[in-house]
This record gives structure tokens, C-alpha cells and sequence, in this order.
């Protein structure tokens, strides 16, 4: 099966700080899955540069602790999953826990407070929306 996969997660540099959330237990179990992996960044498919000011959902909105509106990156960088998730035949996804793009279940809540509150990523809610199962780094066990 195809899966689509938050880059960070494997290792890809392209956490907003400019690191990456590496999950060691996750990349040893998609390597002896058998899985196609296809890695997706939202944000910097949407136009986001690495690194880049933390942001966080406000509501239907997306913005940095600044103020700045990032919404349209955000949701050109959810309508690119979306369009990968098609094109590759990927019925599920494990996307980074609590992003305002990959968050699945629970987000930070705005406040940039480490504060989280039930609530979907625009990525994570695109694609549920459209057919997708979505997993984060602490549930993915579930689909495999």
C-alpha cells in the first residue's frame, strides 16, 4: 500500500525550526513494512520557506505568533497532499501529531502556549474529508 508520510518524520529537514522529528520507532516499522512511503512536507509544498515562524490554527485561520496570516500557504500545501494522496493511490497517511497542518485529533490551540485542544491540521482535515485514513507518530501502529 501507498501511504503517505510527513517528511519530518522520516528525517527530512523541513520542520518549521529547520530540524525534523525523526521517529525512530516509526522508521524502523514503515522499513520492514513493505510500504510505498511518500513524503510530503504541507508547508513547504504550500510555499513556506525552512525554517519559518512557528504557527498555529486560530480557528478556521492559521497564523504565526506574530500575526501573520498563513492560511492560503497552508491550505495550497493541504490541496498538494491531497493531489499526492490521489495521484499515488494513498488511503492513509501518518502526519505529524499536533501541527496545524498535520495534526490529527489534537492541535496546538493558537495561544503558541503548548497548549493543545481537540482539533485537525488543514492537511490532516483535507484529507480525512476526502477518503483518507490519518494517522500521527504514536497511533500509526494501528495500520500496520
Amino acid at each position: 500500500m501507498n501511504i503517505l508520510v510527513s517528511a519530518c518524520l522520516l528525517g527530512i529537514a523541513c520542520k518549521y525550526s529547520g530540524g525534523d522529528n525523526a521517529c525512530p520507532a516509526l522508521l524502523q516499522a514503515l522499513r520492514q513494512s513493505g510500504h510505498t512511503l511518500i513524503p510530503v512536507c504541507p508547508e513547504v509544498y504550500g510555499g513556506l520557506p525552512t525554517p519559518r515562524p512557528p504557527a498555529e490554527r486560530c480557528g478556521d485561520r492559521v497564523l504565526t505568533e506574530a500575526g501573520t496570516d498563513v492560511t492560503a500557504q497552508y491550505r495550497r500545501g493541504a490541496e498538494a497532499a491531497l493531489q499526492l494522496a490521489r495521484l499515488y493511490g494513498c488511503r492513509a497517511a501518518i502526519l505529524k501529531a499536533n501541527s496545524p497542518s498535520c495534526g490529527s485529533g489534537t492541535i496546538y490551540d493558537g495561544t503558541f502556549r503548548h497548549r493543545r485542544i481537540s482539533g485537525d491540521g488543514l492537511t490532516a482535515a483535507l484529507l480525512k474529508a476526502n477518503g483518507v485514513q490519518v494517522y500521527n507518530e504514536d497511533t500509526f501502529a494501528a495500520l500496520l
